[in-house]
């Protein structure tokens, strides 16, 4: 089993307020969960207004089906005109390195 982790570091565009963080940040979560059926949630900076964290995760039994789904987060991530992906960090793990 391969288990796939990615985390995105993003810059909220004109937000001022938690409110408005949270009416950016929902729909692309809902979107990468509808999209892709993957784990998906703010994971850091939830205090900050203009920073957010999004956490994704993958399982599958195949590395590259891993790999191809976390690609394909990260394009539809990072062209999101009201973000700016400052950082991406990705972890693949296979079971028996556990």
């Amino acid at each position: 089993m391969w288990i796939g982790s990615l985390e995105f570091d993003i810059l909220l565009g004109d937000v001022h307020s938690l409110k408005g963080k949270r009416s950016v940040i929902r729909p692309i979560i809902a979107e990468i969960r509808r999209r892709f059926d993957v784990s998906v949630a703010e994971v850091d900076h939830r205090d900050l207004h203009r920073r957010s964290v999004i956490g994704v995760g993958v399982v599958s039994g195949d590395a590259a089906h891993v790999t191809e789904i976390l690609d394909a987060v990260e394009r539809l991530t990072a062209a999101r005109p009201e973000v700016e992906l400052l950082s991406a960090r990705r972890r693949l793990v296979q079971t028996d390195d556990l």
